[in-house]
């Protein structure tokens, strides 16, 4: 997830930082913003709606393209 998100927004973010945890913790912050947190909704992303929420923050005009289309 991180590479894919570094990849998305290579001008927008500046790194990822990946800090160990323990007991499944899993939050993504970006501007001050907690935009996922496993332990508040009880699992993990997908990509596509990580990427959007993260979008949502750090580059809110921005079109994600194939990945905004609605899947069937």
């Amino acid at each position: 997830m991180a590479q894919e998100l570094l990849t998305t927004f290579e001008e927008e973010l500046g790194g990822v930082a990946l800090i160990p945890g323990t007991g499944g913790v899993f939050i993504v912050r970006a501007r001050d913003h907690v935009i996922w947190s496993r332990r508040d909704e009880g699992r993990f992303p997908d990509i596509t709606e990580l990427k959007q929420r993260v979008r949502d923050v750090i580059a809110p005009d921005r079109p994600l393209g194939h990945s905004e289309r609605k899947q069937n």
